[in-house]
């Protein structure tokens, strides 16, 4: 994915009150490799509550999470499915979100009640300086009122939020088009695709198969 390269660098200081913003329980827009998305504490019950409330989103529609590397996996999911090993290092970062078990302490806005979370690493510069300057997991629901398109610029963005979002990371404008591939571990252990995406299921397949056939 190439469309994000021309992004413009974000300045330290607009990182720094992103992740002030966040830490608040503050909305924040910012660019992700597909759309951009809103991010939230994950772990502030009342942030995730207004992050409901102002995308008017379903709430047993559950919320995917970004982290910084797999080693935060643990903050969030209560294992790793082994059919996601070799996906993890294949295909992240970037655009699959992986839905794992999740730790019981988990908000039931965060899951949907489903007990599952979803998960990836994001491929983008600006998503990755936020991650790391945060030193945490954030949302990252695409930033759009449900029902409505995406947005893939911060125009879009604030056309949409207004004031309702508290800071937009301004990164230029994303690719758009399909958002992550999203895909959980059925009964048997293998990989079911829940959303089709960026990354066809084919391939996603093709890596989880090679560790199934070691067995």
């Amino acid at each position: 994915m190439s469309g994000h390269a021309s992004c413009p660098k974000v300045s330290g200081a607009a990182l720094a009150t992103a992740v002030r913003v966040i830490r608040q329980g503050g909305v924040v827009a910012f660019p992700t490799e597909t759309y951009y998305g809103l991010a939230v504490d994950p772990f502030n019950v009342a942030a995730l509550a207004r992050l409901f409330a102002i995308k008017e989103r379903p709430r047993q529609k559950a919320v995917l999470v970004l982290i910084q590397d797999r080693e935060q996996l643990p903050l969030l999911a209560s294992r790793v499915p082994s059919v996601f090993q070799p996906l993890l290092g294949v295909f992240w970062p970037g655009p699959l979100t992986l839905v794992f078990p999740a730790r019981p302490s988990l908000s039931q806005l965060l899951t949907g009640g489903s007990g599952t979370v979803g998960i990836r690493v994001s491929s983008h510069e600006v998503a990755a300086s936020l991650l790391a300057a945060l030193g945490g997991p954030v949302t990252a629901t695409s930033a759009n009122i449900s029902g409505r398109p995406a947005a893939t610029c911060a125009a879009q963005v604030a056309a949409q939020f207004g004031e309702a979002v508290d800071f937009i990371l301004d990164g230029g404008e994303t690719p758009g088009g399909k958002g992550s591939t999203l895909v959980g571990c059925g009964d048997d252990g293998r990989c079911v695709l829940l959303r089709d995406g960026v990354i066809p299921f084919a391939k996603v397949e093709e890596v989880a198969g090679r560790t199934l056939d070691a067995r």
